[in-house]
C-alpha cells in the first residue's frame, strides 16, 4: 500500500519491509520527532483525556483527521 510521507509528502510504501514506515527515510522520521520534541505538533484536550474516549470515538476522531489533513494537496501538519 503507497502512502504519503507525513513530512515531505513523497509516496512511499506502507509495508513492514520499510523501517521508517510511514515516513519514506531516516531523515524525515527524524525530522517529525524533532517537530515533535520541539512543541510544534501540540495534541489537543486535558492529558489522559484519550482514555475516556470509546473505541468508536477514537476511530472517528482519527477518520476526521485524516480527511481534514488530506484535503488540500501539499498542506503539511
Amino acid at each position: 500500500m503507497k502512502v504519503k510521507c507525513p513530512t515531505c509528502g513523497k509516496a512511499t510504501e506502507y509495508d513492514p519491509k520499510n523501517p521508517w514506515r510511514p515516513f519514506c527515510s531516516e531523515r524525515c522520521k527524524l525530522i517529525d520527532l524533532g517537530a515533535w520534541a520541539s512543541d510544534d505538533y501540540v495534541i489537543e484536550g486535558e492529558p489522559g483525556s484519550a482514555d475516556r474516549m470509546t473505541p468508536e470515538e477514537l476511530e472517528s476522531v482519527a477518520r476526521y483527521t485524516f480527511e481534514r489533513d488530506n484535503r488540500q494537496p501539499g498542506r503539511r501538519r
